[in-house]
């Protein structure tokens, strides 16, 4: 039994990580990029494509892209996208789970690779199924980087620009989805939509590889290098002892039918051990005020945003008879996107970062946002639309950061991980996913594109009363719950980010005589 030694006290690694915090942004920006670039280009008319098509006169033209080579009807070609955000959904509370076992920079490691080997198997599919599992696999990939890329962030970024860092972050999504529609547009339309795919996976690879090969970054709740092993030494201590009663609680008969079933016996209760801590970590969550009304708030948000993406430019097309309606939302969404993500997290800084005063700027700009956009499609002037809508998505847009922000901050260190996947897991269930087709409903029943904007538009408004609700609400830190793992030091406010903090170590005890 000596392999319990493990359980000690954690060594220190004087070795520096090749990361400081403004290359792990730089790095995570850019993987969060190729990410959402890959939504984008599986949507362009370059690599989805389209049916074939016959006249009246039975002149035939051949479908173009994945669902031209398929023959994928409209209702298959949308469950690629559904299986992608059913592999997502899944497995981001696992990775989360994960992180308090294995090494959180590991697990991206392991999740890029998944990514990688996907998108190649996208790449090399041969009919609608093959094609469908591995985008559910791309899924499974992309939520281990979803649940613990803004963490990592949180952790190393200067103090008084945390917020500013989230927004740069989340910058890249309106970013990569365009940056995917050019992509999947030029090399799906000039070569192959399977070029665009393998093109993914190139760019992906060298992030893969490097969740490997670069001496692993902690966080916060598991700082210390001995934080895993413990984890690891309490259930080995259990099944030892568990082994040793079975197989010698007989008058020391030993039998191998005993040890096996002991075995088996050990690692079930490990499961139902590590199933009643995530049952107890998410009421934990369910109980947390400040973190509950954030997400029903972001809910309400997403479940907007998905509708205009959906639906923008058809309701631009039916409203004001854009022809271009497709480019003019796709650069309204980018510009907007862009300038709002990256105002909203300096102007939290600029305030002071509090959970407070997040909460107000929430409220504040989607309120002010709420009423741009309601008001832009209440004109019949197209170009009073476009400047009245294309300054509300720009507040609206300002949330990125801050509500994020809040996600991070309103929970103990261990458990920003699980508050991550889970509010994931329900902006996607109880926003994007049904606003699409509810918003469809809507406008088969009424029948006026005008007013089913104006009634989506609406919901803005109670979004911005909820997280003004937040705004009184007591605030207890995120550093008071100190869990088995946690060291003091971890969970104490510091406006030095971790590497940095590190780097300052290692300096000081190489100057040491």
């Amino acid at each position: 039994m000596a392999e319990t030694d493990t359980a000690g006290p954690p060594t220190t690694d004087s070795t520096p990580s090749w990361f400081t915090p403004k290359r792990l942004l730089a790095v995570f920006c850019v993987i969060n990029l190729l990410n959402y670039l890959d939504r984008g280009a599986i949507a362009s008319n370059g690599v989805n494509g389209s049916q074939g098509s016959c006249t009246a006169s039975g002149t035939c033209t051949s479908g173009t892209g994945i669902q031209g080579e398929f023959s994928l009807t409209n209702f298959e070609d949308g469950v690629l996208s559904s299986s992608f955000m059913v592999g997502l959904l899944v497995a981001c509370p696992i990775f989360a789970t994960l992180a308090e076992r294995v090494n959180p920079f590991r697990l991206i490691g392991v999740g890029l690779s998944v990514w990688t080997f996907a998108v190649i198997g996208c790449a090399a599919s041969f009919n609608f199924w093959s094609i469908t599992i591995c985008r559910m696999l791309v899924g499974v990939g992309e939520a281990s980087f979803v649940s613990l890329a803004a963490p990592f962030i949180d952790d190393n970024a200067p103090a008084a620009q945390k917020t500013a860092w989230l927004g740069i972050f989340y910058m890249c999504i309106p970013s990569g989805y365009a940056v995917g529609y050019i992509f999947g547009g030029l090399v799906g339309g000039n070569y192959s939509w399977r070029i665009a795919f393998i093109g993914e996976a190139i760019l992906m690879l060298p992030f893969a590889v490097l969740g490997f090969v670069i001496k692993p970054l902690q966080l916060k709740g598991f700082s210390s290098s001995g934080s895993y092993g413990k984890l690891r030494s309490v259930d080995l201590v259990a099944s030892d002892v568990q082994e040793t009663e079975a197989s010698y609680g007989n008058g020391g008969a030993f039998s191998i039918a005993e040890d096996s079933s002991a075995k088996s016996s050990s690692l079930a209760t490990n499961a139902r051990n590590q199933l009643s801590k995530f049952v107890k970590e998410i009421k934990e969550l369910l109980v947390n005020k400040v973190y509950v009304i954030n997400v029903l708030g972001y809910i309400a948000y997403t479940f907007v945003l998905g509708a205009y993406s959906y639906w923008g430019p058809k309701a631009g097309y039916s409203i004001y008879h854009m022809d271009n309606a497709d480019l003019i939302f796709g650069g309204i969404t980018v510009v907007s996107g862009v300038f709002g993500s990256l105002g909203g997290g300096y102007v939290l800084d600029f305030m002071s970062n509090t959970i407070s005063n997040g909460f107000k700027l929430l409220s504040a700009t989607t309120f002010i946002g709420a009423i741009l956009c309601f008001s832009a499609f209440c004109f019949k002037n197209v170009y009073v639309y476009l400047a009245l809508f294309a300054i509300g998505e720009l507040f609206v847009f300002a949330i990125q950061g801050p509500v994020n922000y809040i996600n991070l901050e309103a929970v103990k260190p261990s458990l920003r991980p699980l508050s991550m996947a889970m509010s994931t897991v329900a902006i996607h269930i109880f926003g994007d996913v049904p606003s699409s087709p509810l918003v469809g409903v809507l406008q088969d029943y009424i029948n006026n594109w005008r007013v089913s904007a104006l009634i989506l538009t609406a919901i803005l408004f109670p979004t911005a009363l909820v997280w003004f609700v937040g705004v009184f609400l007591p605030i207890v830190g995120s550093s008071d719950g100190n869990d088995h793992l946690e060291d003091s030091a971890t969970n104490q406010s510091s406006t030095t980010p971790l590497l940095e903090g590190r780097l300052i170590k290692i300096a000081e005890s190489s100057s040491e005589p």
